[in-house]
This record gives C-alpha cells, structure tokens and sequence, in this order.
C-alpha cells in the first residue's frame, strides 16, 4: 500500500511517481517521500460501484463527489502515519500519479490535483483522498475527452499518490531538453514555489542553453511569488527591486542544463522537468517526456516587422487561426464560450481545460510557454500566444482576430 519512493514504479505507482524512482536510483537529487500505490486506491473504491458515472450518465462529476465523501481507511491513515513519522513529520506536497499521466502521449499537465504545505496524518489523508477524486474532476475529464480517451471509470484509470518533503524553494522553474544535442535547453523561472510558473500565473524569466553552452536570456516582471508559511500557501509582491533581476545567472542556468542532460538520458528522450532552488542545492521535483515540441522563439527582426496594430507575444502553440475573441477573465465567464472562439484571459488555469475542448485559440496577458496551459494547448494543436501585455483591454469582446502561434502575433481585422 505505502512504497518508498526509491522504489516505486510505474506498473503499480503510476508515471510520475516511477519516474522520480528512477531518478533516486540514479543518485540524481529528488526530495525523500512514499508513495500510495494505486492498490490503496482500488480498495478504497472496490464498493463504490463508480461505473454507474459511465455510460449514458452526463454526470461523470459525480464519481469524482462519492469518492470525496468517503472517509479514508483507518488502515490507511495508519499506514501515512508510520510513513510520515519516517520523515520527520514535516510539511509535504501531496501529488497525483495516475496511470497514464506523464506519459510520451499525454502529460495531463496540470489536469490533477497536487497539494503543497500539508502538515499532519489528517490532513494529508484528506489530500490523498482529493488526489484520487481528482481522476474526475471536470477538467480532467475534459483533458481526457480532447486527448480522445474514455472520461469515464475503467479499469486502467486509477490513481495513486505521491508524498514528499516540501521544498521552500527561493527559485523554481521548468526545463525541457532538446531532442538533438546540438539544440538548446529550454529554462524558465520565478521567485518562489514552482506552481507560478506551471500554473501561469505569472511570466517567468526565460534562458536558453545552446549546445555550444552559450546562455541567452529574457528577464521578465515577475511582480508575484508564491510561498509556504507555515501550513499556508500565500501570494505575495515581488520587491519593487527585485521584479526585473534575473531569478538565476548563466553559470546556474548551465549547470540545470547539464542536470537535463543527466535526466535525459536516464530515460533515453527529451524531459519536460520542474525544478527547484533552496539553499542554493538544485532539487529535481518531477520528469517527463516532452508531449508536443516548442514552436521556435521569435526572431527579433520578425518581431520588429509587425504592424503597429498588431500585438505580440511569446510564441507558445503552433498554427493560426481565425475566430472571435472571447474575454474569458474567470468561471463566470466560461458559459459564453463557444466552439470557435479564441480565449483571450489574464492567465489559463488548469482548471479552465473543458475550454480547450471548444476554444480555437488561446491569447494570455502573462505565463511562459512552459506552463501547464501551454503545453495542453501543443498537445491538442491549438494555437497559442502568450504574454501579450493588456491583452483583456486591448482585444474587444466579440472582434475577429487571428493569432499565429508560431511567430507571437495577434491581429484585429480591423487592425
């Protein structure tokens, strides 16, 4: 029920969890922790007859409210004390690992649930138990429907359960490896914890390790961060002094290309990996294989070619496309997008992926293209801008716009 998470693996612990496994066994850094294995899962569903959420039902939602009010095991809770005692008890994160998730077809970025700063059995046990129910979440359920897969309960959908020792991290960020050595590493990164640049909640410092090691550089406004205190999670104002500094310097931006390298070639294919600073000792907090590939930066003078009416961005999702813009600035919007609309939105939620299942495009203010929203946007070839600054002002309601993911532009017909 409770494996170390030196030895999990992916049968029996699902991908994220195996992939951090293979990683302790190749002495490459990752916080200490224990898994609870999908077995724990299916004995806590065995009775609950979830397939009636299948089928015809248009209540797949449902599974996801029977699982939650279900109390979790005493055995189980036995089990997560024991477990957590052998830590020390600290403060955790509690992450999804379902079979199928961080695979090379899909990654489910973001489409599960992961909790930072938990603190004590109960607690964590509550948050094992929101992981399981997660399985199906809307948005999950929607991630599942684009990718073409049944959203329903079956027997290869189970979840289990990834705990770790929290991580207070000062700087945290994404890399992709290239597929070709002679390519360059892809970094993003911010101040804090690592869900304000998966999460796109915030537009990170971008790096790029070429294959002759040189590092280029974008230095953002990070004008948030987010941290733990005590057993909360708080989002505070970045330094007016620090917003525009660069998050890491270029021997640091190396030596994390040269630790992709490594983690590369454990599993033989570029990795999509998360990592975190603390202490200034490197932390690998998650691997896996690179689903759909970046568009490539836009070049300067491409950039400088635009018509002044034109807006730009990062390049995040390939392709161009035409539609109308829809100003979609939270859920209360969600119910006047239709099938073709092009979002335009602050930032894009993991939560708002039943969108992409309609949206023809998507058109943010802030986030990197190594966000989670950016990458499900590749997976389902869905063209994607990214941080166009005042996009939500700049853009009308209703206007016909086209994007072009590939080079970062946006342009009203009218323009």
């Amino acid at each position: 029920m409770i494996v170390p998470l030196m030895e999990a693996a992916t049968d029996t612990c699902g991908g994220k969890a195996g992939a951090l496994g293979a990683l302790l066994r190749a002495g490459l850094p990752v916080p200490d922790g224990f898994v609870v294995s999908f077995a724990a899962y299916l004995a806590a569903v065995r009775d609950l007859d979830l397939a009636r959420f299948a089928g015809e039902s248009d209540d797949l939602d449902g599974a996801r409210r029977v699982i939650e009010a279900r109390p979790v095991h005493a055995s189980v809770i036995d089990a997560l004390g024991r477990a957590l005692d052998e830590l020390g008890d600290p403060p955790v994160a509690v992450r999804s690992s379902a079979a199928g998730e961080d695979t090379g077809q899909a990654s489910a970025a973001g489409q599960h649930e992961s909790f930072l700063a938990v603190h004590g059995v109960g607690d964590v046990a509550d948050a094992v138990r929101s992981c399981w129910a997660s399985l199906f979440s809307p948005r999950a359920i929607g991630y599942r429907g684009v990718a073409g897969r049944d959203g329903g309960p079956s027997d290869d959908l189970v979840m289990a359960v990834i705990v770790q020792r929290q991580l207070d991290a000062e700087v945290s960020g994404v890399m992709f490896t290239p597929a070709d050595p002679d390519d360059a590493t892809e970094i993003e990164a911010s101040w804090g914890l690592g869900p304000s640049v998966v999460g796109g909640t915030v537009t990170p410092d971008a790096y790029r390790v070429a294959g002759d090691g040189s590092v280029t550089r974008t230095v953002a406004d990070k004008r948030t961060r987010l941290d733990r205190r005590g057993s909360q999670l708080v989002v505070r104002d970045v330094p007016t002094g620090a917003r525009d500094q660069p998050t890491i310097d270029d021997a640091t931006a190396t030596q994390l290309a040269e630790l992709g390298e490594e983690i590369a070639a454990v599993f033989g294919g570029p990795q999509d990996i998360e990592w975190a600073i603390v202490d200034g000792r490197t932390w690998v907090l998650q691997a896996r294989p690179v689903t759909a590939a970046l568009p490539p930066p836009a070049s300067p003078s491409s950039a400088s070619d635009v018509p002044d009416a034109t807006l730009t961005g990062t390049p995040g999702s390939r392709g161009t496309v035409t539609g109308t813009a829809r100003i979609v600035r939270g859920p209360g919007d969600f119910a006047r997008v239709q099938p073709g609309d092009i979002l335009v939105c602050p930032f894009t939620d993991p939560a708002w992926t039943p969108l992409l299942r309609i949206a023809a495009g998507v058109v943010t203010e802030i986030g990197g293209v190594l966000s989670h929203a950016a990458i499900v946007a590749r997976e389902h070839a869905i063209p994607a801008v990214l941080g166009v600054p005042n996009a939500t002002s700049r853009l009308h309601d209703g206007a016909i716009v086209t994007i072009d993911g590939a080079t970062g532009t946006v342009t009203a017909a009218n323009a």
